[in-house]
């Protein structure tokens, strides 16, 4: 190896050493900031499987207390289950249990609180509490929890019928021929509604004969 060679490898060396010198803190901050991270994504993820399955049994929990027909005992304990799915689906099984033992406000209590963010559980919520309201009287506040522009039949069906309690025949019929409109011919849905908009005067359409 020549001389100039090893002058070389020598230079480079001693530049190495130096930038290791100027740079060294960083680099050994930065694999352990990076070490860091990581243990502390591991240890979130840990966290929330903990919780989800703490969720799980205080959920099941629940459930066990409303199947023996304890309502006072499980109503703290659906409050106290962390917001999510499982209180959300605790709630609405809590608002039946309470309709069935005859606590109609009750009910109607425990779904005006339950919050969901899954959009198809936030309709059902609001289709269930809607009835409840109809039946306690309230059809002007069943219409204004029911969103004007669904097009889902469940939510138009119910439009129909809190304008049908208020003796608002023409626009019953309007919900209920739209709601028709996304039921499949022969559904026991869909002759539910056709049941209904005959009996506020409409006449529901025939449908279209396919070639």
């Amino acid at each position: 190896m020549a001389i100039d060679d090893l002058l070389d490898e020598h230079e480079q060396g001693e530049r190495v050493r130096g930038w290791l010198r100027d740079n060294g803190a960083g680099l050994i901050g930065g694999v352990a900031l990076g070490l860091a991270l990581i243990w502390g994504w591991q240890w979130w993820q840990q966290q929330r499987e903990h919780q989800r399955m703490q969720a799980g049994v205080q959920y099941q929990a629940a459930i066990d207390t409303l199947k023996a027909g304890n309502l006072a005992k499980a109503q703290p304990q659906v409050a106290a289950l962390p917001e999510g799915t499982y209180r959300t689906l605790a709630a609405m099984a809590l608002a039946k249990a309470q309709l069935a033992a005859g606590k109609r406000d009750d009910a109607i209590a425990t779904l005006r609180a339950a919050k969901a963010k899954d959009p198809g559980m936030a309709a059902i919520i609001s289709q269930r509490l809607a009835r409840l309201l109809i039946d306690a009287g309230k059809a002007k506040d069943a219409l204004a929890m029911l969103p004007a522009d669904s097009r889902d039949p469940e939510t138009l069906q119910v439009r129909g019928d809190a304008y049908s309690a208020l003796g608002q025949q023409l626009q019953a019929q309007a919900a209920y021929a739209q709601a028709l409109t996304g039921l499949e011919v022969g559904s026991p849905q869909r002759n539910v509604v056709e049941l209904k908009l005959s009996e506020v005067g409409g006449m529901p359409a025939k449908p279209e004969a396919r070639s």
